[in-house]
């Protein structure tokens, strides 16, 4: 391309920051306390409100979070825990750290998330827990899989990396769950740069949650730095540094207070997604679900057999605009890292399917209306219209 007629680059996600965080972190800069202290402390509160939970524990991101459920959940070595294959693979790693197995169930095809039919076919007796995951911000249906836990006497960890923002049944997602882990990765709409969040109800799990972050001390850093003669702590038991900064959580902070804003302005940009794919022959695009809303942390598609390209075919032919695309999410079972592991005790064809068929295209907060024409425009050339 000439100068004349280059144009820049579409990403499929731009976290939305700006001054505001800029200030937030220089506070804590000037104040000296910029390890997990009162900034950790204050976003905890405040996203346990936002969320309706009544304990939240901040961690260093998403995955150690995932592995603090599990293990406050009372997940042990040689457990089974089910968990969709159709996620990022830290959904599959987190048990496999504590020596558990994963156990791979499908997915339904409208949300990509696991139902209480597609889990109940691969329990097994050594089940102790299910991971059930907010795929991409779509909610999952809560209602039966916790029906099914509660009839087994099992835990229920909901994998809310994408969900904060969204809604099942009119509250936000997580809730229903025993235990819930959050992400705040930059592809998240709410990003401390990396950071996590765990949220329960259950006071004794989010007690033993706060000192495992911590190396398992009984006496936490803040209090020891807080005291000019600092208590004797002891360990009870082998912890792990799953921290979050001060500085992070000042950024959280901001970015908690803007959520609403950007799951407004996603859920425009999906309508217009949606409207402008109406009708086009071989083009599936996700939508919410009869029973929440999506913060649509992903625009996904699929791309259906009667569509002119495939979907590696399109995802070069957005490239070709300065468009950039993602393959839709990964199945865990068919990666090198779970290779012929036993964890996969059924066929997974719509995780296959849906694997191999769908991409994400570019949503985020700051997206300018022409700059989605153009991805628009990119995908109905690709169709032909």
């Amino acid at each position: 391309m000439t100068s004349q007629t280059s144009v820049s680059r579409i990403n499929v996600m731009k976290p939305w920051l700006g001054e505001t965080e800029t200030a937030a972190v220089s506070e804590v800069i000037a104040s000296g306390w910029v390890a997990q202290g009162p900034k950790t402390a204050a976003f905890e509160r405040a996203f346990a409100e936002h969320q309706k939970a009544q304990y939240a524990v901040a961690t260093s991101n998403c995955t150690t979070a995932l592995q603090l459920a599990l293990i406050v959940a009372g997940v042990k070595t040689g457990d089974d825990v089910v968990v969709p294959s159709f996620s990022f693979i830290a959904t599959a790693n987190a048990p496999t750290y504590l020596g558990a197995r994963p156990v791979f169930a499908d997915v339904e095809e409208l949300t990509g998330n696991v139902t209480a039919k597609t889990v109940a076919a691969v329990l097994t007796d050594k089940t102790t827990a299910i991971i059930v995951v907010d795929q991409g911000g779509m909610p999952l249906d809560l209602r039966p899989l916790r029906n099914l836990c509660d009839e087994r006497g099992i835990a229920m960890v909901e994998d809310a990396a994408c969900g904060a923002g969204s809604t099942y049944r009119g509250a936000p997602v997580g809730v229903g769950a025993d235990v819930s882990a959050w992400s705040f990765h930059p592809r998240k709409l709410l990003t401390t740069g990396e950071g996590g969040m765990l949220t329960t109800n259950n006071e004794q799990w989010a007690n033993r949650a706060r000192r495992l972050r911590e190396h398992a001390m009984d006496v936490s850093a803040a209090e020891r730095h807080g005291s000019t003669l600092a208590p004797q702590e002891s360990y009870g038991e082998v912890g792990y540094n799953f921290r979050m900064t001060d500085l992070q959580a000042a950024v959280g902070l901001v970015q908690l207070g803007k959520l609403d804003a950007m799951v407004q302005r996603r859920r425009e940009l999906a309508g217009r997604y949606r409207e402008a794919f109406q009708g086009i022959a071989g083009l599936r695009c996700v939508r919410d679900p009869e029973h929440g809303t999506s913060n649509f942390q992903s625009f996904w598609v699929e791309v259906l057999p009667d569509f002119p390209m495939s979907r590696e075919q399109l995802l070069e032919k957005l490239a070709t605009d300065e468009i950039s695309a993602r393959r839709g999410i990964m199945a865990a079972h068919q990666q090198p890292a779970y290779a012929g592991h036993s964890g996969q005790i059924s066929s997974l064809p719509v995780t296959e399917r849906l694997t191999a068929n769908t991409l994400i295209l570019p949503i985020y907060h700051e997206l300018a209306e022409h700059e989605q024409d153009r991805v628009i425009a990119s995908v109905l050339n690709a169709g032909g219209e």
